[in-house]
């Protein structure tokens, strides 16, 4: 029996729905693909929550008139730059006869790991292990059947505010929809471009969105590090409307269209056209120029990467180098200036795995969207959360004329 999984990606600049349906074999395929422009949010949080939901409710409706489905409840993509994260251990005795580990042994563990002191006004998002030790044997991946008497789990803890959570949390259940679970965005992103000998040898994700830059690093099969910068492709047009004295719509229609973070390769005589404000005529200027202002933006936000690819510990040890989603990552030059300044191998994330409208969301800024719909399959329940809008009025009619039958004279 077939199931469905939604996937709700609520970005700075978009948002998007996905409605995914799952064989018996665990294969994907997309039915359903809503987009809507964003407003309300900024830098992936919550601003005006009338707006925000409007965006949303538009983006669930597209999904659901292309899909024929009803959406009841979806998993929600989390960023902002309220997100932070840390590293924690927790210890466990195993106190049993045979001191066989069980599930509930590591349960235990991880909930030991929690007891963290978070502040009143921020809450736990994820708590997830890295790696475990059994009676000093450490680099275990899954203690369960083994025997031991001390487990020690190291986990990776994700926080964010609660204001800004739970205004999220609103703006999607003003839509009449339900949150299954809120999922960190480069996790997300990572379920849908790495592949495991990426994750095992070790890798960093970012994910360069509109209002945020999302970073993730992955070794030993997990995520070992994760932060969320507060810059993204809107600083980029921001600057494009300042350098060139231009409205920000224009500036984006630049930045989409002749864009280009390496100046040496923009051809010096190429001259572009660029509207002013108001009524003011509009004047010819170099796209070399465009490009050194995008160059200048790009170039901080890697170097912020860097930073914090150093201030994770893992320098020099991510042999598979940097994997891009996002919008702005289809930024020309985007991926070269990243390899110039990290020193790194550097690619664009390709989504695998999904059949269906694939085409649709094929580009990397789909990334954290049909990564939510693998976390689902992976991680999430067999529950139905969403159903036929026939079957939907079927039912109903089959409730009503059995309340007929209560009531009415045979």
């Amino acid at each position: 029996m077939e199931r469905t999984i939604v996937g709700i990606d609520v970005g700075t600049t978009k948002v998007c729905t996905l409605i995914g349906e799952v064989d018996d074999a665990g294969n994907l395929c997309i039915v359903g693909v809503g987009v809507a422009p964003a407003h309300g949010l900024s830098k992936g949080v919550v601003v005006n929550v009338e707006e925000a939901s409007k965006s949303i409710a538009a983006s669930i409706e597209k999904a659901e008139r292309v899909s024929g489905y009803s959406i009841q409840a979806a998993y929600i993509g989390l960023a902002g730059k309220h997100i932070s994260s840390l590293n924690s251990r927790g210890v466990v005795a195993v106190g049993r006869g045979e001191r066989y580990i069980t599930q509930d042994d590591v349960e235990r563990a991880v909930e030991a790991a929690q007891a963290i002191a978070v502040p009143h006004n921020r809450e736990i998002v994820h708590v997830i292990p890295r790696s475990f030790t059994l009676d000093g044997q450490e680099g275990v991946r899954d203690p369960v059947g083994m025997v031991g008497f001390r487990l020690e789990v190291e986990t990776h803890i994700v926080t964010g505010a609660v204001a800004s959570i739970r205004n999220l949390v609103q703006c999607v259940e003003n839509a009449s929809v339900e949150v299954n679970d809120l999922i960190l965005q480069p996790l997300a992103s990572s379920e849908a471009v790495l592949a495991p000998e990426e994750r095992e040898t070790g890798v960093v994700l970012v994910d360069a969105g509109g209002g945020t830059t999302d970073v993730a690093i992955f070794v030993q099969g997990t995520i070992w590090h994760s932060m969320v910068l507060p810059v993204g492709g809107n600083n980029l047009t921001n600057d494009i409307a300042v350098g060139l004295r231009t409205p920000f719509a224009t500036a984006e229609q630049l930045k989409i269209k002749y864009g280009h973070a390496l100046p040496e390769l923009v051809d010096p005589s190429e001259m572009i056209d660029v509207a002013a404000f108001g009524e003011g005529e509009s004047q010819s200027v170099p796209r070399v120029q465009l490009a050194q202002i995008l160059e200048a933006r790009v170039e901080e936000t890697f170097i912020m990467v860097s930073n914090e690819i150093k201030r994770s510990g893992y320098e020099g040890l991510l042999p598979a180098g940097l994997v891009l989603t996002g919008g702005t990552a289809e930024l020309q030059g985007f991926k070269e200036l990243g390899r110039e300044i990290l020193q790194l191998p550097v690619r664009i994330g390709r989504l695998h795995n999904i059949g269906g409208l694939a085409d649709a969301v094929s580009g990397p800024a789909y990334a954290t969207a049909v990564g939510l719909l693998h976390w689902g399959l992976r991680h999430g329940t067999s529950e139905r959360r969403t159903q036929k809008r026939a079957s939907r009025w079927a039912d109903l009619y089959q409730r009503f004329a059995d309340i007929l039958r209560i009531f009415l004279p045979r």
